[in-house]
């Protein structure tokens, strides 16, 4: 722990703001890792199942109950759509997909802001750390040679303390567009699949 302090400290002011930036990253991930794991242990193809057949039978309030209070995003899209379909089938799913989309879309922006921001601010310390450096050899009279080393130490630090936030935090930003990406599919396949099952089931209904 000792070491710790003593490599943060050498790092200077700037090892602060990225200390900020890992605890959010790391918050962030946490809160995301939790919100996907909850994903797919509410899935529930089954359910999205029954929907579509209740559906395609003309069913549209039996359909509703199958699905009503179920946390799979698909099936409550669906549902949604089913209880707005007066005002457009098409566009209520629609309306509500955009929201599920934007739920799993959490926290993203700012992990691609600290992906950015974390290695800039590496390299900030990095030039305020040579400036320091430079600064004592220019006035000529240098006692000690490791205050001139505790400046190189400082660019060295930040650089690298900005790299090793950044590159985990693109790894799971990659992650988490990936899950979002083939979830936002999912919602697009059956969001199609279902005006087509609805038309099937409205002809049946007249």
């Amino acid at each position: 722990m000792d070491f710790v302090t003593s490599i943060f400290v050498k790092g200077g002011p700037v090892m602060w703001p990225l200390l900020l930036c890992s605890i959010v990253a790391l918050a962030i991930v946490i809160e995301r890792m939790v919100f996907w794991w909850r994903v797919d242990w509410w899935r529930d193809d089954e359910t999205v199942e029954k929907v579509f057949l209740e559906t395609e039978k003309g069913n549209a309030e039996g359909a509703i109950q199958t699905g009503d209070g179920n946390r799979d995003h698909v099936v409550r899209v669906l549902v949604y759509g089913l209880g707005h379909r007066e005002h457009g089938l098409s566009e209520a799913i629609e309306v509500r997909a955009t929201e599920e989309v934007d739920r799993m879309k959490g926290g993203m922006l700012i992990l691609d802001t600290i992906i950015t921001m974390a290695p800039l601010l590496g390299i900030l310390g990095t030039v305020t750390g040579i400036i320091g450096a430079f600064e004592l050899l220019g006035t000529g009279d240098i006692q000690d040679p490791s205050a001139v080393s505790g400046g190189i130490a400082e660019a060295l630090i930040t650089t690298a303390a900005g790299l090793s936030i950044a590159l985990p935090t693109l790894a799971f930003f990659n992650y988490f567009t990936g899950r979002v990406q083939r979830e936002a599919g999912r919602l697009e396949k059956a969001a199609t699949r279902f005006e087509v099952t609805w038309r099937k089931g409205s002809s049946l209904s007249l």
